[in-house]
């Protein structure tokens, strides 16, 4: 059986802990209860704000551990990793794959005009990377994203109903060539269940197949066609 920890204190490491629902291979425990064991083997999902990621890379180091990490606020790409991460700025599948399709042909467009909005709850103050890697793939800098957090706006501008407001994720892609022709891809994510599903399925990705010492991508991950 493999364990699986998971460090953070907020509503998704919560949701985690409580909404997880693994098959028998698996033990969903809190970072608290971790074992430490020189082989233990677990997989690690870093859900929190940081302040135990340096310990929770140790903690892979030395047993032989899996990390899985769902924050947006760093840059992993520099780190020099000697233990297998997977960056997860999102763990909607269906979301993760839309994505994946316009990381791919984003390029192909570069000629036209480009706009991308995005809306979370109003209490989000975190990178809204998805909307980033929107923007990289469409090669569109940060600054170019507008972000939308008042409610009157979410409700009578972008449609989100009120029973929604504090927990959504809306990005509405529209690209034109600024003349009579348009095309406006949207997406709305409702609830908390598309985002511990998604774990569940990364968890169970990693817990299947061999990962080397490096940074892993979740796109990666699809196109292996392990999600």
């Amino acid at each position: 059986m493999t364990n699986v920890y998971i460090i953070g204190s907020g509503k998704l490491a919560t949701e985690l802990l409580n909404g997880l629902d693994l098959n028998q291979a698996y033990k969903v425990l809190a970072w608290k209860d971790r074992n430490n064991h020189e082989a233990e083997g677990a997989i690690v999902v870093h859900a929190g704000s940081g302040r135990e990621l340096n310990e929770a890379i140790l903690y892979c180091k030395k047993t032989g551990s899996r990390l899985i990490e769902l924050s947006t606020d760093k840059d992993y790409k520099q780190e020099n990793w000697d233990i297998p991460v997977v960056l997860c700025p999102n763990t909607n599948i269906l979301m993760l794959k839309f994505m994946n399709m316009i990381e791919k042909s984003g390029h192909t467009f570069s000629q036209y005009q480009i706009s991308i909005i995005e809306s979370h709850q109003a209490n989000k103050t975190s990178v809204p990377g998805t909307a980033v890697a929107m923007a990289k793939s469409l090669n569109l800098q940060n600054n170019a994203i507008e972000s939308v957090r008042d409610v009157k706006r979410q409700q009578f501008e972008l449609a989100i109903s009120e029973q929604n407001l504090t927990r959504h994720a809306y990005h509405r892609i529209q690209i034109s060539d600024d003349k009579s022709c348009s095309i406006v891809l949207e997406t709305k994510v409702f609830g908390d269940s598309p985002y511990v599903d998604g774990v569940k399925e990364i968890i169970c990705a990693v817990g299947k197949n061999h990962l080397e010492n490096r940074l892993y991508d979740v796109m990666e991950l699809i196109d292996n066609q392990w999600i």
